[in-house]
C-alpha cells in the first residue's frame, strides 16, 4: 500500500481530525490536495497546527478547492477582499457568529467550505465547537426522517439573534445597509453532492421557518431539531493555538465559536469557498 502523503489524527468520535505533514505556505502537489480533500470528506472538519502563513498563502490554499466568494455583508481585507477579518475587541461583549450555525445559508448557493486562520488569540477560551449533520439526520426516527424529507426551510440574514453577533463588525466594515435582508429556500434534508449521504440542513443561526408555514407554526419542530442536532455526542471542540487553521465542510457541519474571553482581543481570518445549490 502506498504511503499516505499526510498524517491524519482524529480528535473525536463524531467528527474532526488534525492533519500533519503539510506546510500551507508552500506549493502542494495534487496528491496532497487530494488527500486533504479526502480527509475533509471523511472527518467533516480538519485542523492544521503551527502554520506560519500570510493572507496570500491562505488564498492560494483555498483556491485549490474551488472558487472563492466574498462575504456579502462585511468588507474583506484591503488587497484581499475574499478574507474577512473576524474580530472581537476587549471592550466588546458579542462575538461574530456566536451561536450554532452553518455559514450564510441565506444565500441561494451557500459556501462549500470555510477556512479560518488564527491571527491573534486570547490567553484562554475562544474554542470552536463543530457538529455532524449526518449524525443529526441518521439518528432521527424513521417517522421523523420521512416527514422532513421534502420539506423546505427558509433562511434569512436578518434573524435577530445572529444579527446581534454581527453588530460590532457591521459598524466599521459593513458592505450593505442594515435594512437589507437576504433570503433563500433550501431542503430541510440535503444530500451531500460528493458523499451522497443525507444530512439535516436547518440551523439556529439562519433558519426562520418552514415554507408555507408561519414562524409560530414552525417553531416547535425547529426548536426540537436545533436541540437534537447539537447533542454533545455529535460534536467536537477545537482549541485554538497560535498558527492554527480550521477547514470545515459547510455542507454537513455546523459550528459555534464560544464567547468566553471577555476583555481580550481575538482576530481570525476567514475565507469561504463557493458551493452549489443544495438538493
Amino acid at each position: 500500500m502506498p504511503k499516505q502523503p499526510i498524517e491524519i489524527r482524529p480528535i473525536a468520535g463524531a467528527l474532526g481530525a488534525e492533519i500533519f505533514g503539510v506546510d500551507l505556505a508552500c506549493e502542494m502537489s495534487d496528491d496532497i490536495i487530494k488527500a486533504i480533500r479526502h480527509a475533509l470528506l471523511n472527518h467533516l472538519v480538519i485542523f492544521f497546527r503551527d502554520q506560519d502563513i500570510e493572507p496570500v498563502h491562505q488564498i492560494a490554499f483555498a483556491k485549490r478547492f474551488g472558487n472563492l466568494i466574498e462575504y456579502p455583508l462585511v468588507k474583506g481585507l484591503d488587497g484581499f477582499p475574499e478574507i474577512v477579518p473576524v474580530v472581537k475587541l476587549p471592550h466588546e461583549r458579542a462575538n461574530f457568529g456566536g451561536l450554532w450555525h452553518s455559514d450564510t445559508t441565506y444565500l441561494d448557493l451557500p459556501p462549500m467550505g470555510t477556512i479560518l486562520a488564527a491571527r491573534e488569540l486570547p490567553p484562554y477560551g475562544g474554542n470552536t465547537l463543530f457538529a455532524n449533520m449526518y449524525m443529526a439526520y441518521e439518528t432521527l426516527s424513521e417517522g421523523m426522517r420521512s416527514m422532513l424529507n421534502g420539506m423546505v426551510g427558509i433562511s434569512s440574514s436578518a434573524k435577530s439573534r445572529v444579527s446581534k453577533t454581527r453588530e460590532n463588525l457591521m459598524k466599521t466594515s459593513s458592505k450593505v445597509s442594515d435594512s437589507i435582508e437576504l433570503i433563500a429556500e433550501h431542503p430541510v434534508v440535503r444530500t451531500h453532492p460528493e458523499t451522497r449521504r443525507k444530512l439535516l440542513y436547518v440551523n439556529f443561526g439562519h433558519t426562520v421557518r418552514f415554507k408555507n408555514m408561519t414562524e409560530a407554526e414552525s417553531a416547535p419542530l425547529l426548536n426540537f431539531l436545533y436541540a437534537h442536532q447539537t447533542q454533545p455526542e455529535f460534536t467536537c471542540c477545537f482549541r485554538w493555538l497560535p498558527g492554527s487553521i480550521a477547514f470545515w465542510d459547510n455542507r454537513c457541519t455546523q459550528h459555534n465559536p464560544v464567547n468566553d474571553y471577555h476583555g481580550f482581543k481575538r482576530v481570525m481570518h476567514r475565507v469561504t469557498i463557493a458551493g452549489e445549490r443544495p438538493a
